[in-house]
């Protein structure tokens, strides 16, 4: 498999990870290269404030889930091994596919929705 192949396999188990919350959020970009949502919470810039997303660059895949920037106690229930792929605050890269730590990917996104819906960013 080359590396496109692999990338945009990647790719697609990161965008399913987002794809439950499409419908309660809204979606920017859905490209085979990007995918990105918002929420319908307006900031005091009159900008959408952003949720998550997927996209692939020249030498990994990014997973962006602002939740762990915005709420700092979910940061600290990402495990070790997710963690060593954190780039920033709330960015994830990955070159392969890794079913345990999309697993995670999974659960934190979860609980971040469920954080960002208690402090009203997101409909319930």
């Amino acid at each position: 498999m080359t590396t496109s192949e692999e990338f945009q396999t990647v790719f697609k188990k990161l965008r399913a990870i987002l794809e439950p919350y499409a419908a309660r959020l809204v979606v920017v970009h859905d490209t085979d290269t990007q995918y990105y949502l918002n929420t319908k919470f307006v900031m005091s810039n009159k900008q959408p404030l952003f949720f998550a997303a997927v996209r692939i660059g020249k030498a990994y895949v990014s997973f962006h889930l602002m939740p762990v920037y915005a709420h700092p106690s979910l940061a600290l229930e990402i495990p070790a091994e997710l963690k060593k792929r954190m780039q920033g605050k709330s960015c994830f890269n990955f070159t392969t596919v890794d079913e345990p730590l999309f697993a995670e990917l999974e659960k934190l996104t979860e609980e971040g929705f469920a954080l960002s819906r208690q402090a009203g960013f997101c409909p319930g």
